[in-house]
């Protein structure tokens, strides 16, 4: 295991010199089929950890949002999302990253955020957390009332999941904002932040946030409260928080 850790450090240094190249600079901005934003900064980046995780382990599988999967049957696979938050790098603002997961058959073993430009590097292998070797917790808030909320984009809360009940939940807390996308995961596991959401998300979305969110002492289902691992949104809290926005949501 340590030598998979150190091997995630690697793989964040190496792509954050790429992507760290490209931040705030003129690019070319391509739209996806989904009509996503994608650049030359997610597809290089990419690239460079997909070669580095053939060369060094050859039997791995590998899932990436940019180019799809390689060796899909591997009893160890790394899921990759080279720049989550492609709209926020485009625009110049801090709250992207990279996400690196690590299964083993097919359950979440480790998950990396990394913010190449502030040089914060945030792993968690389900028991602990730790933001640049330092042991992070979840903040111990208990009273909705008193916690902030964040969501990555509340307009698409309207189209996948059940927004009035979205309007109760930020009524009732005491501060909520759109510092979404990976950087409002990363802030509830370094404990700025109560309670994060996305309605939808793909499996390179979510599934380095599992370890991460479980090693900083939270709680991480999908929308409805079921296993986040098979699931296609999140909401993610401490564990006194949890259950009440669980049932608040639905």
């Amino acid at each position: 295991m340590e030598e998979l850790k150190s091997f995630c450090g690697m793989l964040a240094v190496e792509s954050g010199k790429i992507i760290s190249s490209y931040f705030r600079s003129e690019i070319n901005i391509e739209r996806k089929k989904d009509s996503s934003p994608v650049t030359i900064a997610d597809k290089k980046a990419e690239e460079l950890m997909r070669e580095l995780i053939m060369k060094h382990f050859p039997d791995h599988g590998i899932i990436g949002e940019e180019f799809g999967t390689h060796n899909e049957n591997a009893e160890y696979k790394w899921i990759l999302d080279p720049i989550d938050g492609t709209k926020s790098f485009i625009t110049g603002a801090l709250t992207f990253g990279t996400l690196i997961a690590l299964t083993k058959n097919n359950k979440p073993v480790l998950g990396v955020i990394n913010q190449p430009v502030l040089n914060e590097f945030l792993i968690g292998d389900n028991i602990i957390a730790e933001l640049n070797d330092i042991k992070v917790n979840v903040r111990d808030c208990g009273n909705l009332h008193e916690a902030t909320l964040l969501a990555t984009d509340h307009y698409m809360i309207g189209e996948f999941q059940n927004f009035s009940k979205f309007e109760e939940l930020a009524k009732k807390v005491r501060l909520y904002r759109n510092w979404g996308d990976c950087y409002g995961y990363y802030l509830l596991a370094t404990g700025y932040a109560d309670i994060m959401l996305d309605p939808i998300m793909n499996s390179w979305d979510l599934t380095a946030l599992i370890p991460i969110i479980k090693g900083a002492g939270g709680e991480i289902t999908d929308w409805q409260g079921n296993n986040a691992e098979t699931g296609t949104s999140i909401i993610a809290s401490n564990k006194n928080l949890h259950k009440e926005v669980v049932k608040l949501l639905n």
